[in-house]
C-alpha cells in the first residue's frame, strides 16, 4: 500500500509515527511522511516528505508555551491558554489547507494520522477511502469506566465521566467542521456525520496492554496494540565521557523533560539537582530541549554528567531508574527496560501516567512541576532510590512488555484494513 502517516506536535507526537513507518516500510509499504518541518533532520534520508508549518512547535516553544508548562501563576497560565488558542485558530487553517494540498496530491491508499490533523477524516468520508487514528495515551475517545477523558485525569463519578468524553469529541468533531470552510473544495459534512465517522474509523492505541488492558466492552475499531519503537541506535555511538562515567558509578538516575520547556528552566534545574546532590547520586542529565539546563556549580561536580541527546533505550538499560516529565513514550520506555519511574507532569496526559505509575508500583507518586518545591521533591528522589519495590515490580512489569507481540498486532491491523463506514459514508 501507499500509506502516508501524518502527525502535529512535539517530538513525542511524531515518534509513534516514525517507528510505524520503518515497520510498514521492512513490510514494502510505501510510506510518505508529513510532519511539522522541525522534524525533517529524524525523516529517514530517502523517504518523501511533505513539511507542515513550523509554527505549532514555535507555539509551544514560546513565552506562553513555557508558562502553560511550567512555573507561573493561574493567571498567566489562562492568559497563556488563551494566546495559544487565538494563535492556534490561525495556524489551524494553514495546516489543514496544508494536509489537503499533500494528501490530494500523492493520493495514498491509507493514512494514519493523530487526532490533531483535522484533513484526513472529511478526506475519508469524501472519498470513501481508510484513514486510522493513531493514539500513544489512553482515556481518549472511547469511554472507560471509572476514568474520565484524559484532560481531566479523575474519577468524576459514571454520568461526568462520560460527559467528559462527549465534550472531547464535541470539540473534535467541531474542529473538523470548522475546518470545511477554510478547503479550496467544497465540504459541507454536518457534525454528526463527522462525529460519526470518528467513532468508528480505526483507532491504534499504541500503549503496552500491561499498562492499559484494552476494556472489554469497547467496539472493534479500537484497540491496544502495545508500545512500538524505532531503532535509533544504528548511528549512535556513547563518547567517552559518558562511558567512563557509567562505569565509575553505580545504581544511577537519568533525568529529562525531552521537549518539555518551562518559564524557569534554571530555577527548575537548580531545586531538583541540588536534591541529588545532597542524596549523592550519580545522575545522567539529559537538557534535550531546555527544561532543564546545564549550571556551572553542578557541571563541576563528579555526581553529575550532562548531555544534549541520547538514545533512552540505550541509556535506560544502564540505569537504576529515571526522573522524567511522564511522556507516553518515555514512560514507556523507562519501563520496559526495568527502570523505576519519578514524573514530574506538566500537562495534560502526563498526570495520568503520573497515576498509573504509582498505581502500578513502580515509583512515587510525583509533583506537578507548578508545584515542585526543594522541599518535596527531595522526599520522592529519595523514595524513589531506596524503595526496592519499586525495581522488583518493574522488573516482572518489564518481561510482560517485552513479550509482548506489538509487530504482529500493529500489522495485522493496518493490513486487514476494512473501513468501518458509517450509514452516510
Amino acid at each position: 500500500m501507499k500509506i502516508l502517516l501524518t502527525s502535529i506536535g512535539t517530538r513525542g507526537d511524531i515518534e509513534p509515527f516514525l517507528a510505524l513507518g520503518d515497520l510498514l516500510e521492512r513490510k514494502e509499504h510505501q510510506v510518505i511522511y508529513s510532519f511539522p518541518k522541525q522534524f525533517r533532520t529524524i525523516i529517514p534520508e530517502n523517504a518523501r516528505f511533505h513539511p507542515l508549518s513550523s509554527k505549532v512547535i514555535e507555539l509551544i516553544q514560546s513565552e506562553e508555551g513555557k508558562a502553560l508548562m511550567g512555573k507561573a501563576s493561574l493567571w498567566k497560565k489562562l492568559k497563556a491558554l488563551l494566546y495559544l488558542y487565538h494563535e492556534g485558530q490561525k495556524i489551524n487553517k494553514e495546516l489543514i489547507l496544508q494536509q489537503f494540498e499533500t494528501i490530494n496530491a500523492e493520493c495514498p491508499d491509507l493514512i494514519i494520522h493523530n487526532v490533531k490533523c483535522s484533513y484526513p477524516t472529511l478526506w475519508g468520508l469524501e472519498y470513501n477511502k481508510p484513514t486510522i487514528l493513531l493514539s500513544p495515551v489512553p482515556f481518549f475517545m472511547h469511554y472507560v469506566k471509572g476514568h474520565a477523558h484524559i484532560g481531566f485525569n479523575k474519577n468524576l463519578g459514571a454520568v461526568l465521566n462520560r460527559l467528559t468524553y462527549s465534550l472531547s469529541n464535541y470539540g473534535l468533531t467541531k474542529t473538523i467542521f470548522d475546518g470545511q470552510k477554510w478547503l479550496p473544495k467544497k465540504y459541507a459534512y454536518t457534525k454528526s456525520v463527522i462525529r460519526e465517522k470518528l467513532l468508528i474509523k480505526k483507532i491504534i492505541f499504541s500503549i503496552s496492554p500491561a499498562l492499559f488492558p484494552r476494556p472489554d466492552y469497547w467496539p472493534k475499531n479500537a484497540q491496544v496494540l502495545g508500545f512500538y519503537e524505532r531503532d535509533k541506535l544504528i548511528q549512535w555511538k556513547p563518547d567517552k565521557l559518558l562511558e567512563n562515567f557509567l562505569n565509575q558509578n553505580d545504581k544511577i538516575i537519568f533525568l529529562t523533560f525531552g521537549s518539555m520547556v518551562n518559564s524557569h528552566p534554571r530555577q527548575t534545574s537548580r531545586i531538583i539537582y541540588q536534591s541529588l546532590k545532597e542524596l549523592n547520586i550519580p545522575t545522567i542529565v539529559n537538557t534535550a530541549s531546555g527544561g532543564l539546563v546545564e549550571l556551572p556549580e553542578f557541571k563541576s561536580d563528579n555526581n553529575f554528567l550532562f548531555v544534549q541527546s541520547i538514545p533512552y533505550e540505550w541509556i535506560y538499560k544502564k540505569v537504576y531508574a529515571v526522573i522524567h516529565h511522564g511522556g507516553s513514550g518515555t514512560t514507556h520506555t523507562a519501563l520496559k527496560y526495568g527502570c523505576a519511574s519519578l514524573i514530574i507532569p506538566h500537562i495534560i496526559d502526563q498526570f495520568g501516567w503520573n497515576n498509573l505509575i504509582q498505581k502500578l508500583g513502580v515509583g512515587p507518586k510525583g509533583i506537578s512541576i507548578n508545584k515542585l518545591t526543594a522541599s518535596n521533591v527531595k522526599g520522592l528522589i529519595s523514595l524513589l532510590y531506596y524503595e526496592e519495590s519499586y525495581k522488583k515490580n518493574v522488573e516482572m512489569l518489564s518481561f510482560a512488555m517485552q513479550n509482548e507481540n506489538v509487530e504482529g498486532n500493529l500489522l495485522e491491523f493496518i493490513e486487514n484494513y476494512t473501513v468501518y463506514k458509517s450509514n452516510s459514508g
